[in-house]
């Protein structure tokens, strides 16, 4: 214990003060946002909580590049069960120091056993759990944090971690169904991808090569297959750095804030692809608004904290300007009923919830019914989707026979002929 506290009073006395770039909710349930300074980002959560700011997000003045690949994530399956275990322990009374020190001797996982470790100092130099979980969104995404500090400051911990462990499991389970569904349908695109790859670069030059030696007359199906094996194989470095560019762009117009906004709004318009994700994200913001509001999260608290949450940037703008106007003494039936983007039986479970002051419940029958319409779409998507794929493999199959049977016949007409 001595050696411990020891080495953490020597790390943070070897620390300078760090700037932090936060966003956080004032007194009066606006948005704002600034630098703080602080040694660690467990210091500056605590700093604002002590001017009267709730943080949403705290994040030291780093290179986003290096943020984005080089920072892992804690598997989901592993945060859930440190959850569990740890309410386990907080319902038997044992204190919550003794309680990590305890589960992270039993933990398997590198990445987590380093960041209990650092848990456990951040609590010994006087932060709170969830200030101290704050700084580690790689395992504590924002609406965990915001459901700890609630239940910090209303004592019932042990109850909360229950919850959150629940919410969790069932948010993996979610994903684990989708995942799931999209397995088939991807490895026969990409087994798709591969045959062609394979049909232009291997096998059609050979037969280039042999249609030229005889110096027949190719019809037409097989002089466009040879110009198009051709072009594959001669112009690979070609194809290769539009691919890659095509990657690069992608990925930096999802980390700016304004390509983000711009490919989730297509998302939402494509066919059948925009269902789903519509589902998906309806059913996650359900989900955590009503883990939040069970938890005791205020309202306007709760509402920022899922509009963080959403992983849409379409859903999140939207959700933040419903906030406002809640704030504003609109209501937020209303608000909701404006934004266009909840269909009518979301707005309903949100109307009934609000008016009759069980919108926590209203939250989760919400919830789990677009579980179930994304199982449905899932299952629909995935029948359209294979065939679309069988179809698409049968017209390059067939085209490649096509254009081979016609040059065959063709050389041996004018074989005879001659």
């Amino acid at each position: 214990m001595s050696r411990r506290s020891e080495r953490t009073r020597t790390k943070r006395s070897d620390k300078t003060l760090v700037k932090y770039r936060y966003s956080a909710l004032d007194e009066s349930g606006h948005k704002v946002s600034g630098i703080e300074s602080a040694y660690s980002t467990g210091a500056a959560h605590v700093a604002l909580l002590a001017r009267g700011l709730q943080p949403l997000e705290v994040n030291s003045k780093q290179s986003l590049l290096k943020f984005e690949i080089t920072k892992k994530k804690v598997p989901r399956q592993d945060v859930m069960n440190f959850t569990r275990q740890l309410a386990v322990f907080m319902k038997a009374g044992i204190p919550i120091m003794e309680a990590l020190e305890v589960i992270v001797e039993e933990t398997q996982g590198k990445l987590l056993k380093g960041i209990l470790g650092e848990l456990i100092d951040s609590l010994r130099a006087g932060d709170t759990f969830a200030a101290a979980c704050s700084v580690h969104p790689e395992a504590f995404p924002n609406f965990y944090v915001g459901i700890l500090e609630s239940a910090e400051l209303t004592g019932n911990l042990d109850i909360v971690l229950n919850q959150l462990a629940d919410y969790i499991e069932r948010d993996q389970k979610a994903r684990s169904k989708i995942t799931a569904a999209l397995i088939y349908p991807s490895v026969v695109a990409c087994m798709s991808v591969v045959t062609v790859v394979v049909l232009a670069v291997f096998v059609l030059p050979r037969f280039v090569v042999f249609f030229k030696s005889l110096n027949a007359k190719l019809p037409l199906v097989t002089r466009m297959m040879m110009s198009f094996s051709s072009m594959i194989s001669h112009w690979w470095y070609v194809e290769l750095s539009v691919i890659i560019v095509l990657v690069v762009g992608f990925i930096a117009m999802r980390r700016s804030e304004k390509g983000r906004a711009q490919f989730d709004a297509i998302l939402l318009r494509l066919p059948v692809v925009g269902e789903l994700t519509q589902v998906a994200v309806l059913e996650r913001i359900c989900r955590i608004l009503s883990s939040l509001l069970k938890a005791g999260v205020d309202l306007p608290r709760s509402m920022a904290v899922t509009a963080d949450s959403a992983n849409n940037a379409v859903y999140h703008k939207a959700l933040d300007s419903i906030r406002e106007a809640m704030m504003e003494g609109q209501g937020l039936a209303g608000p909701i009923a404006r934004s266009g983007l909840f269909p009518g039986a979301a707005r309903q479970m949100f109307r009934v919830g609000e008016e009759t002051g069980t919108l926590d419940q209203q939250l989760e029958v919400a919830a789990e019914y677009y579980n179930r319409e994304l199982e449905t779409k899932l299952e629909r998507a995935t029948a359209l989707f294979e065939p679309a794929i069988i179809i698409f493999m049968g017209l390059i199959v067939g085209f490649v026979a096509v254009a081979l049977i016609s040059a065959m016949y063709g050389i041996y007409s004018q074989v005879k002929v001659g």
